[in-house]
């Protein structure tokens, strides 16, 4: 992705949240020079990647498959002393997919903020990562069913649903962008998530502007 591609999406992303009425926090909005100037008391945000984080997956068709995500909080798997659970907020824009994964540590509860539709297609996985044909088992909002292989969950603005370890699931807006939520225990994007197909978790960054806003995985490079 272009620097100058990530700097507009941020922007928007901003835009949107704030419609919503989702505030971020300050340091959503801080420049380079001002990650400098804070850089020893903010260790916490940049040990555990709290910030931005924008992916096309390594495919370079963000509008077709991306995400805008904003983690909010987050703790160590080897620490014990520190958080034991994790938040994000995203943005997933009408009928652009955050592709098929599912995580073997994390347990996720995915709730719809504000916009349109969320539809979140569920699959079990076989013992060699390939999509099940058994049923899945549903859990939205304590409301627990079972469904067939593949079934789309559609969960309107307030509506959430829980995604244990192991269970693939890929979403999308439907109808139209959607503010999403994530409540989980702790996360670790560089370990945790297995992909059906075989996508990047970051994306590659060409440097044609100076970035407005740092990514996560822009701390090792700036700071």
């Amino acid at each position: 992705m272009k620097r100058s591609e990530i700097n507009t999406i941020i922007d928007e992303a901003a835009g949107f949240m704030k419609k919503c009425g989702f505030i971020l926090p300050p340091y959503a909005f801080w420049t380079v020079d001002d990650w400098l100037a804070n850089r020893d008391s903010c260790k916490e945000i940049t040990a555990v990647k709290m910030g931005w984080d924008i992916t096309d997956y390594g495919l370079g068709r963000f509008n077709e498959c991306g995400l805008v995500l904003f983690t909010l909080r987050n703790g160590i798997p080897t620490d014990p002393s520190s958080k034991p659970y994790a938040e994000k907020i995203m943005i997933i824009r009408q009928n652009q997919i955050a592709p098929m994964h599912y995580h073997n540590s994390k347990v996720e509860d995915i709730i719809n903020r504000s916009g349109a539709v969320l539809a979140i297609e569920l699959y079990n996985h076989t013992p060699d990562d390939r999509l099940a044909s058994t049923d899945i088992t549903v859990n939205s909002d304590g409301r627990q069913y079972n469904q067939k292989a593949g079934h789309i969950v559609k969960l309107a603005p307030g509506e959430s649903i829980t995604l244990p370890q192991g269970q693939y699931h890929r979403f999308w807006g439907d109808g139209g962008d959607v503010l999403v939520g994530e409540v989980s225990t702790i996360n670790d994007d560089n370990t945790d998530n297995v992909f059906y197909e075989k996508v990047g978790r970051f994306p590659d960054i060409i440097e044609d502007k100076d970035p407005k806003y740092l990514l996560v995985c822009d701390y090792a490079k700036f700071l």
